[in-house]
């Protein structure tokens, strides 16, 4: 069976509304990527001109290669963290280039590093020099381990620069610097997205690079034993990849949220062992779970205040975490 996209790409539509990128010219960096490539796929059915950059650090081209017969679409394989010379002009850029597993911080800390410092750069220079539009996606890591939950973007962060998660939360806030800088000195059109665990057809599962859904997923699909860490009670709040896209999009249509920093995530919390029995269950999967140490530096808790998605985006997610995860388990299973 192969998974049709079509579902969420009119999802997405739906619930944007009149909001429309026609004839927009936009640069998707990590654009093969899980959200990435749902940003392309979006924006080309909104009649947007698409060019992306990805090195395949964490992408895949399997994820794009619907979109390469496309005339509107352009692909360029290339580090973002390099500078490159495009003679494309652009009116919206999104900085989506990054590893985002927990599991690959301890074996890509550099390159991780440099996707959210110097590819920054190279996107900011790229949209100063075009007087384009700018959406930087950043991330809920950048609160750490909060002590204000729900988390509103006033919350300066619980972070320790020397973990093993440091290459990520720091690099996304000097990211988010950066942003803010070439607002101040440029007078870029800048926003900044802090994206909370989002989860869809197309994130990996594979290694290093699973998190949680995925993993729970295809442990449960193969009969194996879901891995937890720490005692369980550890909270996330999910956010199925429609609702984000729409998030993000909003977010880059929307005058009124130039300059803003806005939480795009799940007001939902669920501990670790909720979502491991919803996983199982709806699996109809006979597995167990196996326990581990809590990795150092995770976060107990997670879930965003999205009072200004709400009042500037007017945003809110919609889809159901049930729903979603069997969106989710039917696109595994299509996989094979």
């Amino acid at each position: 069976m192969t998974f049709d996209p079509h579902e969420e790409l009119n999802v997405i539509q739906k619930n944007l509304g009149d909001i429309s990128f026609e004839d927009t010219r936009v640069l998707v960096t990590g654009g093969a990527g899980f959200l990435g490539s749902w940003m392309c796929e979006t924006l080309l059915m909104s009649d947007a001109e698409v060019t992306c950059i990805d090195n395949f650090a964490s992408g895949q081209m399997s994820n794009i290669q619907p979109l390469m017969d496309n005339e509107r679409f352009r692909f360029i394989e290339h580090d973002i963290s390099v500078p490159i010379a495009l003679d494309t002009p652009f009116d919206l850029i999104f900085h989506m280039a990054s590893r985002a597993s927990p599991f690959e911080f301890e074996h890509f800390p550099i390159q991780i590093l440099k996707a959210n410092t110097m590819g920054v750069l190279v996107a900011l220079g790229i949209a100063k020099k075009n007087h384009a539009k700018i959406v930087y996606t950043s991330t809920s890591e950048v609160y750490g381990n909060p002590d204000i939950v729900p988390t509103p973007e006033t919350y300066n962060g619980n972070v320790n620069p020397i973990g093993p998660r440091g290459c990520y939360d720091e690099a996304k806030r000097c990211g988010e610097a950066y942003v803010v800088a070439y607002r101040r000195q440029h007078h870029l059109n800048t926003r900044i997205a802090r994206i909370f665990n989002t989860y869809g057809p197309r994130i990996r599962m594979d290694g290093i690079y699973g998190r949680v859904i995925p993993r729970f997923i295809y442990q449960a699909l193969n009969g194996k034993s879901l891995t937890v860490f720490g005692d369980g009670f550890q909270t996330r709040s999910f956010t199925y990849v429609t609702d984000q896209i729409e998030g993000l999009l909003r977010l880059a249509s929307i005058d009124a949220a130039e300059g803003q920093v806005i939480n795009i995530g799940n007001v939902n919390e669920i501990t670790v062992l909720e979502l491991a029995q919803k996983v199982i269950a709806l699996t109809g999967s006979e597995s167990s779970l196996s326990f581990y140490p809590l990795p150092e530096d995770d976060p107990l808790r997670r879930r965003p205040d999205i009072t200004r998605a709400k009042e500037i985006l007017g945003w809110e997610p919609k889809a159901s975490l049930e729903n979603g995860l069997v969106r989710t388990i039917d696109w595994v299973r299509s996989c094979g």
